[in-house]
């Protein structure tokens, strides 16, 4: 039996205590009949007050980076034994702007989600080509390096993750990949990752990169789309469960 979508929210840099209350409370009272499984990937310092208002519902805690370190002198970094402590599922790992804003390689990205698998937290493995890449006709190439350092590192248990597709031309641009474009690399994802392990489990493949109230029942409905990384449109309660009334 084919596992649930996951429709997983990026709030990214952006929430507040009263804005967050009520996004939380809209989308919680809006999913009840939800097919698929819900996530929203918090700022950190929002991780309590999410956790107490997720508290007793199906929707699932993530965040937004994790320290491929277990503990020590990392100002600025948590591990994810802390995140643990606030009952986080998910943690994202290797988002294009952490590879570009923070020089983050893809062995980074690795050893980030090692430290996740280790501690029981699923890491949303992020990977994806620039337009300069694209158009040189280097996506296969990129998608595939970045995602090989992750099989490399984890093999053991490389069926415990979750990979997001986002082309980075189509994160907060508001361009999105056709769906043929996306299912194409899903798939290219997706032979990697079946050659990669020995069990049948299917990884889940999800599609960022705006996907919105708009597109995304055309993009989920490809055959190797599980699910959407869904950054601005996830800000919006009506979009986001527009979203996750797609993911069926």
């Amino acid at each position: 039996m084919p596992k649930k979508k996951l429709i997983a929210g990026n709030w990214k840099m952006n929430g507040s205590i009263a804005a967050n209350d009520a996004l939380v409370r809209a989308v919680i009272a809006g999913m009840k009949d939800a097919a698929c499984q819900v996530a929203v990937c918090v700022p950190a310092p929002y991780l309590a007050q999410v956790q107490m208002l997720r508290h007793g519902t199906a929707l699932e805690l993530g965040a937004q980076d994790v320290s491929r370190h277990e503990q020590g002198a990392y100002t600025g970094e948590w591990s994810a034994t802390m995140l643990k402590e606030f009952g986080v599922r998910y943690a994202i790992v290797g988002h294009s702007e952490r590879r570009q804003y923070h020089h983050e390689s893809d062995q980074d990205v690795a050893d980030k989600a090692k430290a996740a698998l280790a501690h029981g937290i699923t890491p949303i493995v992020c990977v994806g080509e620039t337009l300069a890449e694209r158009e040189a006709g280097q996506t296969e190439l990129v998608v595939k390096r970045q995602l090989a350092a992750v099989i490399h590192t984890n093999g053991h248990c490389i069926s415990e993750i979750v990979v997001a597709y986002e082309p980075v031309w189509a994160i907060g641009t508001g361009k999105t990949a056709t769906p043929e474009q996306a299912q194409q690399v899903h798939a290219v994802l997706r032979a990697q990752l079946h050659a990669a392990s020995t069990r049948d489990d299917r990884v889940p493949i999800l599609y960022g990169g705006s996907m919105n109230a708009a597109n995304a029942a055309s993009l989920l409905a490809q055959p190797d789309i599980d699910g959407g990384l869904i950054g601005g449109a996830s800000l919006k309660a009506p979009d986001f469960l527009q979203i996750i009334a797609a993911a069926r």
